[in-house]
């Protein structure tokens, strides 16, 4: 049965998500799972976390059994595929944060994550899903939103944010834009591109710079990615 999502973005502040490194396997070990994970992340990031993991196993050449013994659960296979993915999520914020200009960090930040979300299928899935083998879930989206909330809080003191914005409007950003990632890359990048500029001057009190182009989009598009679901 597939994972059901939280609806709640992932977005870990400290440290390295993800499995430690494979220290003490033999050469053959960290072969197979090198080749696991590369096969993982081109799976998940061409059919989504739901692609059968015999896929995942048949694309790394190597049995299923092998494959199990490396990842137990679809969790932990999922965790270290975008474990990387993740440390970058959780640099960005910190980045932010840091950033003397709270409107810039908050516009780089969502920047990367949207499009991360959108160029890879898989990533888009996990990042808005829960990983319990990897991380305290809710210890770090605790920290992830109370971060969030101090950005856009300096930024609204420092006049550049309107002060009715909240947090949770992120969170529906976030998720507004993971659904363009079953788009073709090009249409998918122009799209994220143009919401998220769409939000930001919604969300700021002094508004500068035309819009993005728009994407080749039309309504049509709805009910074809409805009927590939």
């Amino acid at each position: 049965m597939p994972a059901q999502p939280s609806h709640k973005p992932l977005l870990p502040t400290n440290g390295q998500p993800g499995e430690k490194g494979p220290a003490g396997l033999r050469a053959d070990a960290r072969r197979n799972r090198t080749s696991i994970l590369e096969a993982a992340r081109d799976a998940f990031a061409s059919h989504g976390i739901d692609v059968p993991l015999t896929t995942v196993a048949r694309r790394a050449s190597v049995g299923a059994a092998t494959l199990y013994r490396h990842f137990p659960t679809r969790a932990a296979l999922v965790t270290a595929a975008f474990a990387e993915q993740l440390a970058v999520c959780a640099n960005a914020l910190d980045t932010a944060l840091n950033d003397p200009d709270p409107l810039r960090g908050l516009h780089t930040l969502l920047e990367k994550v949207c499009t991360m979300q959108v160029t890879d299928r898989g990533f888009a899935a996990a990042f808005m899903d829960r990983f319990p083998d990897a991380l305290d879930y809710d210890q770090e989206s605790t920290r992830a939103e109370e971060s969030l909330a101090r950005l856009i809080q300096r930024a609204q003191e420092a006049g550049k944010l309107r002060d009715d914005i909240d947090p949770t409007d992120i969170t529906i950003l976030l998720l507004a834009n993971s659904g363009l990632a079953g788009q073709p890359p090009a249409i998918a990048l122009a799209a994220s591109r143009r919401l998220l500029a769409h939000f930001l001057r919604s969300a700021q009190n002094q508004p500068t710079g035309p819009l993005p182009p728009p994407p080749p989009l039309r309504l049509l598009r709805i009910h074809q990615t409805a009927d590939r679901a």
